[in-house]
């Protein structure tokens, strides 16, 4: 299995400044042809690529970008028009391919029989030299700040918010333990496998506040929290903000400020990553459920849309519910973050269409409305009363076996 391992990485002033003027090179050509494809051009692979050497006539600065980033600018930009039409044939929103803005990092994407890692350093080679004359820029030393794993495949070159660049190595799981073994002449060392039922089926309803709320076959029900500390973080932001906006713009104080806000933005986002990856390492490594069953649900569906003639209390209501939902939430990292580590330990994830789940009762099979607030279900042909993500839950739970049969 192909996994990514993010390591920081140290470079000069001098080779800071090479890298910056490489990914601005290289967003500049993505965006060119983005604005070429928008005007009507039709989009041809090999065309396209033919037409670097042209490119570099007309910029000259080109030369002096290494030549497989600029090679992997069309690659993307395939990739990208490739998903276009797939959901453009799909019926879906087609979404086609966006402008890459300024303040963000263009990922360098290096292949790994191009690069050299020596003495925790890696070489990372520039454009120029040869037919084009001297170089602009010489090849970029970095230091690692951690040892990379062996046989990766390529290596991705990104920026944070803060200014720190990283290095991404993309490697095999199975050969990097398999060297591991040789290299050390042991045995190889077993991962502490949990013991899985082989005919576990666990459901889980997603939500807000409870990030997850499952049951399994045997009647148990699991409640896995999400990220908590939003609601500080975001008082802490709003705070940086107002002062910084009644600041001369670009003034001392104004990029003070702008420094500060990026590290509370910084630690914001790890909390969360983190909080996000221990839930799905619960769910796919800890439970003993060999099948996982998630309903698709998404973030649109949990927005509050705005109406013609609100209150001020329920245009504030929907503001701070609208902010939790896209920002503070994380649904669709966590489903990544799911998809892959059930992948990685042996379990089966199943992704069901969860329509009126919420709003059916599990017994009586009858539908009521339930409304965001109302967090207690309580049916009055059967007198069920329990609460909505466990019912929820159970009719997901239902609704698949009831599919897939309970031996799936």
């Amino acid at each position: 299995m192909l996994l990514c391992k993010k390591i920081k990485i140290e470079v000069s002033q001098q080779d800071a400044d090479a890298l910056e003027f490489m990914q601005a090179k290289c967003r500049g050509l993505y965006n060119w042809w983005v604005m070429k494809l928008r005007s009507g051009e039709r989009w041809n692979f090999e065309r396209a690529k033919k037409s670097l050497r042209e490119s570099k006539r007309y910029d000259l600065e080109l030369r002096y970008v290494y030549g497989k980033l600029l090679a992997e600018v069309y690659y993307r930009l395939d990739m990208a028009m490739q998903a276009f039409f797939r959901r453009l044939a799909a019926g879906e929103k087609p979404g086609f391919p966006r402008f890459k803005p300024r303040h963000q990092f263009f990922t360098l994407c290096y292949p790994a029989m191009y690069l050299h890692v020596q003495d925790e350093k890696i070489i990372l080679p520039t454009g120029g030299g040869g037919n084009w004359g001297p170089k602009r820029n010489q090849n970029i030393v970095a230091h690692l700040t951690e040892e990379p794993p062996d046989h990766f495949h390529e290596v991705a070159v990104s920026r944070d918010a803060r200014g720190n660049y990283y290095c991404s190595f993309v490697y095999d799981d199975g050969d990097q333990r398999e060297d591991d073994r040789r290299r050390t002449h042991e045995r190889p060392k077993k991962l502490r496998q949990r013991p899985l039922r082989d005919k576990g089926i666990v459901a889980f309803d997603l939500g807000i506040k409870t990030l997850a709320t499952g049951v399994n076959d045997q009647g148990r029900f699991y409640h896995i929290g999400g990220f908590r500390g939003y609601r500080w973080h975001n008082k802490q932001l709003d705070k940086i903000r107002s002062k910084r906006d009644r600041c001369k713009k670009k003034s001392r104080r104004y990029l003070r400020l702008s420094r500060v806000y990026k590290r509370v933005s910084e630690r914001k986002r790890n909390k969360q990553r983190d909080c996000l990856h221990k839930a799905s390492h619960l769910i796919a490594h800890r439970l003993a459920e060999r099948a996982v069953v998630i309903g698709d649900l998404s973030q649109r569906q949990m927005v509050i849309k705005k109406q013609e003639h609100e209150t001020p209390k329920e245009r504030n209501k929907r503001c701070i519910r609208n902010r939790m939902v896209y920002n503070d939430w994380g649904l669709y990292s966590f489903v990544q973050m799911l998809v892959y580590k059930c992948l990685r330990f042996g379990k089966e994830l199943y992704i069901i269409d969860e329509r009126d789940t919420t709003k059916l009762c599990h017994v009586w099979k009858q539908m009521q409305d339930m409304p965001l607030w109302q967090r207690t279900y309580r049916c009055a042909n059967c007198g069920l009363v329990m609460d909505r993500d466990e019912n929820s839950a159970i009719n997901i739970y239902q609704r698949f076996v009831a599919r897939r049969g309970p031996h799936t």
